[in-house]
């Protein structure tokens, strides 16, 4: 099969930033080339004799992806290219130039599988569908997951972080709204904490198809989930598709650039007292993020900090 193989140039800097936005825009599976020298700690568990030497660190670097050959990708090229432009703003993005070159039988759906393994968030295990679930794990709190092409292994400091907040504030019987469900992570650990029913949206019909099969993965009835594809900021009839003043608790893994428009139709689809997590936020845009979900009428409960990233859990305040 043929690919289409897209090349940014960008800086080592904003690698983080440019992974997330492509994300955002439905790719995963990204390949990260630059000069920057492996740490002990990385090359702790691989086996190599002599390792390679690398130009000098310039601060550059080239992040590629893989879209399917003979279709029209001008759309999503034109979503990138404006949201590089957007990220130059809080971040060095370098040139910022994409090119294209064509490749055959790529294999990247499965290779990246080599990569991600069982892992545990506090007593919950999120395990991949192609592992065996170890002895020492078995009384743990299960979710299988397969991202396929979708965002969502829970290996992300956000993930982890909406994660832990869900355990904290999420009650027996809530239904639950997921925002940017990607994989549907964060609407089977809500199901799997207590959670009686949940609805989710994202801007990629492949995001709901990736989620709707980890929901089967997971033996959820299908009674138990809605998910919708479209943008809630500028869809009013999505949003009234997905339901007014009816949650219990909003969860919203996406960026900061992302929540801060949409924090203000958040309040409506929450019952009173509802909580709203979010996480996806750089630290330096902490204080903007936690202005906006203030001006639409929430009322910040705590600040949570994994690496660069931040979590920002608030309560819908009685008008």
């Amino acid at each position: 099969m043929k690919w289409d193989k897209y090349t940014i140039e960008t800086t080592t800097e904003a690698e983080e930033l440019v992974g997330v936005l492509l994300s955002e825009t439905g790719i995963d599976g990204i390949e990260i080339e630059n000069n920057v020298p492996l740490t002990e700690e990385e090359t702790a568990g691989m086996f190599i004799d002599f390792p390679p030497e690398l130009p000098p660190d310039d601060g550059t670097s080239r992040i590629s992806f893989y879209l399917e050959h003979g279709k029209d990708h001008s759309r999503k090229l034109r979503e990138i290219r404006a949201g590089l432009e957007r990220l130059r703003d809080v971040v060095s993005v370098g040139t910022g130039i994409i090119t294209s070159s064509e490749t055959e039988d790529l294999d990247w759906l499965n290779n990246w599988k080599e990569f991600f393994h069982s892992f545990c968030i506090d007593d919950l295990l999120i395990k991949p569908t192609w592992e065996e679930i170890k002895k020492e794990d078995a009384d743990k709190l299960l979710i299988e997951i397969d991202p396929g092409v979708s965002f969502g292994t829970g290996k992300h400091e956000t993930t982890q972080l909406c994660i832990r907040q869900l355990r904290k504030y999420l009650k027996p019987g809530d239904k639950v709204l997921d925002v940017g469900c990607g994989s549907g992570i964060l609407s089977i650990a809500a199901l799997k904490l207590g959670a009686a029913a949940v609805v989710g949206t994202d801007i990629d019909e492949v995001c709901i198809q990736s989620t709707m099969e980890n929901m089967r993965v997971n033996h959820l009835e299908e009674s138990e989930g809605s998910f919708y594809a479209g943008n809630l900021i500028d869809d009013a009839a999505l949003r009234e598709q997905v339901g007014t003043n009816c949650f219990d608790l909003v969860v919203a893994n996406i960026l900061a650039d992302v929540i801060i428009p949409m924090a203000e139709i958040i309040p409506d689809r929450l019952k009173e007292n509802g909580i709203f997590i979010t996480s996806g936020i750089i630290d330096f845009k902490e204080q903007e993020t936690a202005q906006a979900i203030r001006e639409a009428g929430f009322e910040i409960l705590e600040t949570n900090h994994q690496g660069e990233w931040v979590n920002i859990t608030a309560k819908k305040q009685a008008k």
